[in-house]
């Protein structure tokens, strides 16, 4: 039940974790968050998620997380 979705990545506000270019970011289930269109440019506040055996290590949106359309108003904050 788990959605996939590959994106580029342009700014990195919090810069916690390294991140490549492209990333794929996985959301568990359906959120509050806008439908994410081809092309369109968001804001995500998503987290690293590695499980204990440390086979896994991806971007996940969690419920407490959320995706908006990014505004140049964002580069100002």
């Amino acid at each position: 039940r788990e959605r996939r979705y590959e994106g580029e990545v342009k700014t990195p506000y919090r810069h916690r974790f390294p991140l490549v270019p492209r990333e794929y970011v996985w959301v568990p289930n359906a959120c509050g968050c806008p439908p994410l269109r081809e092309g369109g440019e968001y804001l995500l506040m998503a987290r690293r998620h590695v499980n204990y055996e440390r086979t896994l290590n991806r971007i996940l949106l969690q419920d407490d997380g959320y995706a908006r359309p990014w505004t140049p108003r964002e580069d100002r904050l």
